[in-house]
């Protein structure tokens, strides 16, 4: 089954941003559940064939999420957000790094602040992303790592998810 969902990602090279914006055929409030309960994180936030697991959560304006991608070998890809500002179903922002397994960020990679927006589009919910990041190098490096095609493939798992909720 393929739909017509809005799916842009925009690389703006003066900014330092990525704009990743996607529809999804569900309710804003279900959307944003997904995008911040940690069971539902866990089925859906990493690109197929790796899954994701939650070490520790706790969404509030200064709280974090604590997580690894996992590669079906067990080799993980460990990540922390921390939560910066909070506006129910509306938005949030976040710092995001990559880090290790005891939450030390790695220094080495690029970190972006995100501002993940969720707007009604009819019966659909959109999601707008805006990833800004400190140097034009980092947004370069995280293109080259293949972000375009890791989000496309992310957010494929949200709408699998999506229809099992749905029904």
């Amino acid at each position: 089954m393929k739909n017509n969902l809005q799916f842009d990602f925009l690389v703006d090279k003066k900014e330092n941003t990525l704009t990743i914006r996607r529809e999804f055929l569900a309710d804003r409030q279900l959307i944003w559940d997904c995008y911040t309960k940690s069971e539902l994180l866990d089925k859906w936030f990493a690109p197929a064939p790796l899954t994701t697991k939650t070490k520790s959560m706790d969404f509030r304006e200064g709280g974090h999420w604590h997580y690894a991608m996992v590669e079906p070998n067990g080799t993980e890809y460990w990540g922390y957000t921390t939560y910066l500002k909070i506006k129910p179903i509306d938005y949030y922002t976040s710092l995001d790094a990559f880090s290790n397994a005891e939450g030390e960020i790695n220094k080495d990679l690029p970190s972006a602040e995100w501002l993940v927006t969720f707007i009604d589009k009819g019966e659909n919910a959109l999601v707008e992303t805006i990833v800004t990041y400190k140097s034009l190098t980092d947004l370069e490096q995280v293109v080259q790592m293949g972000m375009e095609q890791g989000m496309l493939a992310t957010l494929e798992k949200l709408d699998q998810l999506l229809l099992t909720i749905n029904k």
